[in-house]
């Protein structure tokens, strides 16, 4: 069974970023999109800070995110990487499986890769994911490099959003008609 301990607080800052571009979605009528907590068993807790030092997970998490935007239900997981190559270790086979299940039924769903050296967000259609999973099951490469990325997906902030990752559903909808 997983368990939780310092390795908890990566991606802390992401998800800080990812939460206030959903608050801005939702004040301007964009997008409701909800962060899914990761339900946890505490073992261990610190009695003068009352904060929780180790925990097991209670059951494999599917996405980060769920939720709608214009009608359209969407998930998505959030990723960081500090380096060039995605090692595709850090997704699991039950994410792939769960966003496959969803996108059958009409949705959207995707990976927010952070390049953290460079500051770079990505957004990763499940299509493009799925052709480095393939490659990986078919003996291939357990990672994908940055210059294996399409460059229409790179987010670029503009008007005030942090992570836009409304311009990556946007394009992915467009090469889906």
């Amino acid at each position: 069974m997983a368990t939780w301990n310092s390795r908890g607080l990566r991606g802390s800052t992401l998800e800080e970023l990812i939460n206030r571009t959903n608050d801005q979605y939702r004040e301007k009528g964009l997008a409701l999109i909800q962060k899914i907590p990761t339900p946890i068993t505490p073992v261990k807790m610190d009695k003068n800070s009352r904060h929780i030092t180790l925990a097991y997970f209670e059951q494999k998490s599917t996405v980060d995110y769920i939720g709608a935007v214009q009608g359209i239900p969407v998930c998505f997981d959030a990723k960081e990487c500090c380096v060039k190559t995605f090692p595709l270790a850090n997704i699991h086979p039950h994410q792939v499986t769960f966003m496959e299940e969803f996108e059958k039924q009409k949705g959207i769903a995707f990976f927010l890769i952070y390049f953290s050296a460079d500051n770079i967000f990505y957004y990763l259609t499940l299509r493009k994911l799925q052709e480095f999973w393939n490659r990986m099951e078919a003996g291939g490469r357990k990672s994908f490099r940055r210059d294996e990325l399409d460059e229409e997906f790179y987010l670029t902030g503009k008007n005030g959003f942090l992570v836009p990752y409304l311009d990556g559903i946007q394009k992915d909808l467009q090469l889906r008609d």
